[in-house]
């Protein structure tokens, strides 16, 4: 079985079989989750110190930032090309 996996910038992938949403990071909600993420050590940060643009959140409770925008991974999920952004 080959394991397809996301690419979500920078060289980090993930497993989109454990993606439950990709949301920008913009709302008030959002912001909550990363911070909860944060203080309860779930927050992965693969943005490279870049502006989040976008983030992961998995089945497994981990919250992931990236510095791509929901509609690029949008993309490489359904396998769409799309030129690099970041």
């Amino acid at each position: 079985m080959i394991m397809k996996l996301l690419p979500i910038g920078f060289g980090n992938f993930v497993s989109p079989d454990h993606v439950i949403s990709i949301v920008s990071p913009d709302s008030a909600p959002i912001k909550r989750l990363v911070q909860e993420a944060r203080d309860g050590g779930k927050l992965i940060d693969a943005s490279f110190g870049r502006s989040t643009k976008a983030v992961i959140i998995a089945d497994s409770g981990n919250v992931i930032l990236s510095a791509l925008t929901p509609e690029a991974l949008s993309s490489r999920v359904s396998g769409e090309t799309e030129e690099r952004k970041v």
